[in-house]
């Protein structure tokens, strides 16, 4: 089950980083379908939030066709944003894990990787449209 975390400096709403956090879920493989997610109660309880921002983020998912309310029952996992096999992920997890010890040893800190990847990430972005 997924464990929520909030960065209160983000900029970013609260529901939105709920949201975000389930789809990083998602496409990391660690949600699955048919997996429920936690009840608002326990988001609330772990979390310390007004139970109508959990609510706003399960709303969010299920218009997004991600997640379905069973009532009475929870809310459930409907679809996976998972792209390529297991094998390539844990391959590709190796490789970026050898680079952040690359990037920390050549001295950049979080920030510097963060802006350095977004950057090769647009850069392939507008290769491919061109």
């Amino acid at each position: 089950m997924i464990k929520f975390r909030l960065d209160p400096g983000s900029g970013v709403a609260t529901y939105l980083q709920l949201v975000h956090q389930v789809k990083h879920a998602l496409r990391l493989g660690e949600l699955m379908p048919g997996d429920q997610l936690p009840t608002i109660k326990e988001v609330v309880g772990d979390l310390a939030i007004n139970p109508n921002t959990v609510a706003k983020a399960y709303r969010e998912l299920e218009r997004e066709g991600l997640v379905a309310g069973r009532p009475g029952q929870g809310t459930f996992v409907q679809l996976s944003l998972r792209g390529g096999s297991t094998a390539d992920h844990a391959r590709f997890r190796r490789d970026l894990a050898q680079w952040v010890r690359a990037c920390r040893a050549a001295g950049l800190g979080q920030g510097d990787m963060e802006a350095l990847f977004a950057s090769v990430l647009a850069d392939s972005s507008q290769q491919e449209i061109a």
